[in-house]
């Protein structure tokens, strides 16, 4: 039972943003030394195990989500084949999910009727091969890809998720294969960090007939060497994000701000905030957002389980109604469901 009545329960909602995992975080090998503590590291261990049943005591906790897209993270690649394949165990997976929830054995709700999954955009025009495995293995449900570039000086800012080379997405390598998912109409999420949007920038600028969504407002920083400086660094975020805006083959998720990375006071808060406090903590950030893309432009997220950290799913969508509760019905409908829907071309009841 929700600890707070939900608002506006009969109000549509497209999630277009939550994972399915078994375990995402490896136990370390046999006698090597143990990662450092990190709070990303502490909310997994809250859900470890993240599936179809776990998603739908989610899905129906008090809300009207109806459809939601998966994007990728890591989850059931295939062990062995070609490495550039391998993500493709992801699609495959998480389209059988799909499949269970369409045949509305679990009721109307339509889990993963997007997928976004993981191609190396390093690899050139090698990657033409993995795009069209995954089309083939999402079964219509497939539309784009995800290529994290984040990363920073500071370790401690991602901890284990602390992976990927400095300048991916401004690299020519990167670019050699990111340019193909114009060959097949696909998408591309970007997930980076507030100090690397320049580089995004740059990349929708030269590539304006690829689609991209920015991931979690472009993730603030308020972790490790960012720690008490979230307020200092919102004007430098403020003016890439309006920069970004003028591209107009961007769209942008609202949310991911119950991340660790961000490190609000709700963040890890006990007893847990409640849908006002985390409305109001993340204020700044959506208002900046929907004034510079427009609510057309623009999508609640749920990033689910990664922002259990900070709320519990119908917690996390209270706040965006109590966000929201002063906007037409027609921005309601964009940032709820309209967005989402058209972005990621789901094909959805009626």
């Amino acid at each position: 039972m929700s600890r707070e009545a939900i608002l506006e329960p009969d109000l549509p909602i497209v999630d277009p943003h939550h994972h399915l995992w078994d375990r995402i975080l490896p136990p370390p090998a046999p006698g090597a030394p143990a990662p450092p503590p990190h709070p990303f590291t502490t909310v997994v261990a809250r859900r470890p195990r993240y599936l179809l049943h776990e998603l739908l005591a989610d899905l129906r906790s008090g809300h009207n989500v109806t459809a939601t897209v998966f994007v990728q993270c890591g989850a059931f690649h295939k062990a062995d084949g070609p490495e550039h394949l391998r993500p493709v165990g992801e699609t495959e997976f998480v389209n059988g999910v799909a499949a269970m929830t369409a045949s509305g054995v679990y009721g109307p709700i339509r889990a993963c009727a997007g997928i976004v999954g993981n191609a190396d955009c390093t690899i050139g025009d090698r990657i033409k091969e993995t795009l069209e495995a995954h089309l083939v293995a999402g079964g219509g449900r497939f539309r784009g890809i995800r290529h994290s570039a984040s990363a920073d000086p500071d370790p401690g800012v991602l901890g284990p998720l602390n992976r990927t080379p400095p300048g991916l997405y401004a690299s020519d390598a990167f670019r050699s294969g990111y340019k193909h998912l114009a060959d097949y109409g696909l998408s591309f999420d970007a997930w980076l960090l507030e100090p690397q949007l320049p580089d995004l920038i740059d990349l929708v600028r030269r590539h304006p007939n690829i689609p991209v969504v920015l991931d979690h407002v472009g993730t603030p920083l308020g972790i490790a060497s960012y720690e008490g400086r979230r307020e200092e660094r919102f004007p430098t975020w403020l003016k890439n994000i309006k920069e970004l805006s003028k591209s107009a083959n961007v769209s942008v998720k609202l949310g991911g701000l119950a991340m660790a990375f961000c490190n609000f006071p709700s963040f890890l808060a006990d007893p847990p905030a409640p849908s006002t406090q985390l409305a109001a903590e993340w204020k700044p950030y959506l208002d900046a957002c929907i004034e510079a893309f427009g609510p057309e432009r623009c999508m609640f997220e749920s990033n689910f389980p990664v922002d259990l950290g900070s709320c519990d799913y119908d917690v996390l969508w209270n706040a965006f109604k109590v966000y929201a509760r002063d906007f037409s019905v027609a921005e309601k409908t964009a940032l709820f469901s309209g967005t989402a829907t058209r972005v990621y071309r789901l094909d959805l009841p009626a």
